[in-house]
């Protein structure tokens, strides 16, 4: 992983508890594989498990050569797409991920955006800051805000859009789903209606975005989708700037039509010119819904959890196979 990415997730803690687990040094944190250093050389050589997270190089055929005993990755992070390659799978690479604890800040982002964006709380801050303490009548003007019996659709039975169902049951709201691997028999255990794109998004007046970035999932949410949404629904995305049609859904932006909480962009750093920064319609993030600060020591023990069941031989609890990549994060 990144040197930096080391730095944020492991504490003096977690580094003493890999000393207890492994036979490892904690400090040493390489980046390059390919073409590594000495000491790397020489850890690699003899690596039963190798502990990575962002920024993680991709453990090619090469990599694997010089890794002869490796038969083990746990990625302190979420999508292992990034660094695993086909060679992997073909020696037969157990492979563990931390997905699941980085739901969770994802998770809790968009359920505050959903309670807050129903709340039409940005737009008071607005107004209120506009009126200086002005007397105004603030019923008047939110008289369609609030999180009673509203309707949220969720776009994706993943890891994250489960958590967000989860999270949503104790409030008010009605849920709606659109994933098309989800039968009426799991959604019913969900506790949600399954419906198709077009009727969630014509009958929601929140839709947010947990589907993965597949070729298949790029702009979903596409002018039509947009179009169906009704007039001062919000769009919340936490997933990837590319399963929504950028140019579409500034346009609906722009009439002030829709309200969106936007955590990811394509690209995904815009542009200084770009109207997203200051339209008031927009909450617009820099990719924090995913963990943060603290947060990331729970990658840390998510991470030395599993190294732990390696080493007593119990299986992965967050383990990854190949087949599920094809319609996973």
């Amino acid at each position: 992983m990144a040197p930096a990415t080391a730095e944020r997730l492991f504490s003096d803690r977690h580094r003493a508890r890999l000393r207890s687990l492994t036979h490892t040094d904690p400090r040493l944190v390489a980046d390059e594989l390919a073409d590594p250093a000495p000491a790397v050389a020489a850890a690699l050589a003899r690596a039963e498990i190798l502990l990575t997270g962002w920024g993680a190089p991709p453990l090619t055929s090469r990599v694997l050569a010089a890794a002869p005993r490796l038969r083990a990755v746990v990625h302190a992070a979420g999508s292992v797409k990034h660094h695993l390659t086909d060679a992997c799978w073909e020696r037969g690479i157990a492979v563990a991920s931390a997905a699941d604890a980085n739901a969770l800040p994802v998770a809790e982002y968009t359920l505050a955006a959903i309670l807050l964006a129903n709340k039409r709380v940005l737009h008071a801050a607005h107004r209120y800051r506009e009126l200086r303490g002005r007397p105004h009548d603030w019923h008047a003007e939110l008289a369609r805000a609030g999180n009673y019996r509203r309707t949220v659709g969720v776009i994706g039975a993943s890891r994250i859009g489960r958590r967000v169902i989860a999270l949503l049951r104790p409030f008010d709201l009605r849920v709606l789903l659109y994933d098309p691997y989800v039968d009426p028999a799991e959604a019913g255990r969900l506790r949600v209606r399954p419906v198709g794109l077009g009727e969630l998004c014509a009958g929601s007046d929140i839709v947010t975005v947990h589907a993965p970035q597949l070729p298949a999932t790029r702009h979903l949410l596409g002018a039509r989708e947009l179009a169906l949404m009704p007039d001062g629904a919000t769009l919340v995305n936490t997933a990837r700037g590319s399963l929504v049609d950028g140019t579409a859904l500034l346009a609906e932006l722009r009439t002030g039509r829709l309200h969106a909480v936007l955590d990811v962009t394509e690209p995904e750093l815009p542009p200084p010119c770009s109207l997203l920064y200051d339209l008031p319609n927009v909450l617009l993030t820099p990719h924090i819904a995913g963990s943060m600060g603290g947060e990331l020591h729970r990658l840390a023990d998510a991470a030395l959890d599993e190294v732990e069941r390696y080493v007593r031989g119990v299986p992965f609890a967050g383990s990854v196979r190949a087949a599920d990549l094809g319609h996973s994060a």
